[in-house]
């Protein structure tokens, strides 16, 4: 796995989002937006796990938590997903103990209540994971 990779990755990530957006608009459930979602990743070929059970481990133990993130895409890249008139600093939180949790190098945090998806609708973060892969 390279950066270059989880680039371009990304790229399908959000184009397939914009195409959400297009046809669906704005104002609708997130549900409704995460099985639009996985019906275009699903048309793109591309692999995911949707609603995956993120496992904490503390001492060896798996606790019993109930943490799920929306896409887990390539076992890489964390999507989560949103439909709010704003994105709150918990949104990006939870994304980012997700990525650490998943040991994940990318996340993609999207809103899909907002007028255009690339300009203001989605916030690509990364970590240590990220920055420890090879460029190309």
């Amino acid at each position: 796995m390279t950066q270059k990779y989880l680039d371009e990755l990304t790229y399908e990530i959000i184009g397939s989002a914009i195409e959400v957006h297009k046809i669906m608009g704005r104002g609708l459930l997130e549900s409704v937006y995460h099985q639009c979602l996985k019906e275009e990743l699903t048309h793109r070929k591309i692999n995911f796990s949707s609603e995956m059970k993120i496992p904490v481990i503390y001492k060896n133990k798996e606790l019993e938590t109930d943490f799920r993130c929306d896409l887990f895409i390539e076992n890489a890249i964390v999507v989560e997903l949103k439909s709010v008139f704003e994105i709150h600093p918990m949104f990006e939180a939870k994304l980012l103990n997700y990525m650490k949790l998943l040991k994940s190098p990318k996340g993609i945090l999207i809103n899909f209540n907002c007028f255009n998806i690339f300009k203001e609708g989605q916030k690509t973060y990364v970590n240590e994971y990220f920055k420890s892969l090879p460029k190309e």
